[in-house]
């Protein structure tokens, strides 16, 4: 998704302050209603004016007319259809000579997203993602970070429920804590209706293809050179693969998703450009009882191994339903088994109280905060990516004083996007607060 209010050269002579990349697609279908949602609520100064754009003109107006359909409207004042896009070369000329902000709600980055950022970044056009993809991520940041930043726009990746849930949910904690917080662990729990859940089979592809190429990502992060981040307070606790949670009295497993790569390149910018205090963070999720574990144990196992080999690689993503056990479909999920998914990520925080030094002692103040929501996948994602793009246009001001390659807590800290996702239904609240 582009929007260009926040900077970007040219802005002010765009007929549109959005785009919508990539509409046609399933998760892009998504995106595009709750854009119309959001262009109609009133809420944004001026209005919002927007569009589409893909490699097909009819599936694009079809897209708009479901949307139209699903909210109960005509889609009368609706943003238009772009034109037609095919390859790199389009997607380097057609979506961006024109509008403000790009959305990309496509997936598999890691093929398809770079010509989608060069082209933003070229012709002065901020960029949001929902790529959960940490490669993509931080090549991205690699190649297009100073280039943003001579060009005075933002290019912010994982802003779908990967990760901005995480991501925000740690600023959050933080906020609410009165001292000092070094150290955070979260818990994902979704929870589905009698329909089950289900993915499309499209974040399956993504997670195969990172999986086999990390020893790449390893070579990258030693290309990109990081500042390691310092450790402040005691030091996080390390967990198995494998253990049991007493405050939930189930099993849980680690995050394969992207939120620990993110939380950490949001904590590295804020203490290396805001000299703020960096928080340790691991990311886990519920499981519940032994024979679950048991389950997702025997098939992450046949799936790592199948992933080390191309035939692996083919096998997995010809057939998602039958290794997922129908976890992964190409149709991906119904309405009633998105109605009836909802998510709870739960943050247990500790630190060091009001004069306490952080370098010295243990620990003597923790906090639980919690981000609830619906559906996390095409529900909870075009709200936080469409919010995400809000913010982009209305909180200009907030936004760090450079342009460059982003992700969304270093983005969007000092934002109002807590507040205007609180709002849309993804709710941030303190379960407990701060005890000694």
């Amino acid at each position: 998704m582009a929007a260009d209010d926040c900077g970007g050269v040219g802005a002010a002579k765009r007929p549109y302050e959005l785009v919508v990349f990539g509409a046609s697609g399933f998760t892009g279908q998504f995106v595009v209603e709750e854009v119309a949602r959001a262009a109609a609520s009133g809420e944004l100064r001026g209005g919002l004016r927007w569009a589409v754009a893909g490699r097909s003109r009819e599936k694009l107006q079809a897209v708009l007319q479901w949307a139209a359909e699903r909210l109960g409207t005509g889609g009368g004042g609706w943003g238009s259809c772009g034109a037609p896009l095919s390859g790199g070369g389009g997607a380097r000329s057609a979506p961006t000579s024109r509008p403000r902000p790009m959305g990309a709600a496509g997936g598999r980055y890691r093929f398809l997203g770079e010509p989608v950022v060069e082209a933003c970044v070229e012709n002065g056009t901020s960029y949001i993602d929902v790529s959960g993809e940490p490669q993509f991520l931080e090549g991205m940041y690699l190649k297009y970070n100073e280039k943003a930043a001579e060009k005075g726009v933002y290019v912010v990746g994982s802003c779908g429920f990967d990760s901005i849930a995480a991501d925000m949910g740690v600023l959050y904690t933080r906020d609410k804590l009165k001292g000092t917080l070094t150290a955070v662990e979260s818990f994902l729990k979704v929870k589905s209706g009698p329909e089950g859940l289900c993915v499309h089979d499209g974040t399956w592809k993504s997670a195969v293809y990172g999986l086999a190429d990390q020893d790449n990502l390893r070579k990258l992060r030693k290309k990109i050179g990081y500042t390691p981040v310092p450790v402040v307070g005691a030091k996080i606790r390390k967990r198995g693969c494998v253990f049991y949670s007493p405050e939930f009295k189930e099993y849980c497993i680690p995050f394969m998703g992207s939120d620990a790569s993110v939380v950490k390149r949001t904590q590295r910018y804020l203490h290396t450009e805001l000299h703020e205090t960096p928080v340790q963070y691991g990311a886990y999720v519920n499981m519940g009882g032994l024979g679950s574990v048991i389950k997702v144990m025997f098939a992450g196992i046949l799936f790592l191994l199948l992933v080390k080999f191309s035939f692996g690689r083919k096998l997995l993503t010809k057939y998602p339903a039958f290794f997922s056990g129908g976890r992964f479909t190409e149709k991906g999920p119904t309405q009633k088994q998105m109605d009836g998914t909802s998510f709870t990520m739960t943050f247990f925080g500790e630190g060091y109280s009001e004069g306490q030094d952080p370098q010295n002692g243990k620990p003597n103040v923790k906090i639980c905060t919690e981000v609830n929501g619906p559906e996390p996948g095409y529900v909870t994602t075009p709200i936080a990516m469409v919010q995400a793009a809000v913010s982009l246009l209305e909180d200009a001001a907030c936004l760090p004083k450079q342009g460059g390659v982003y992700s969304p807590g270093a983005a969007f800290s000092k934002t109002k996007l807590i507040d205007r996702l609180n709002k849309r239904g993804v709710e941030f609240s303190v379960i407990s607060k701060p005890e000694l």
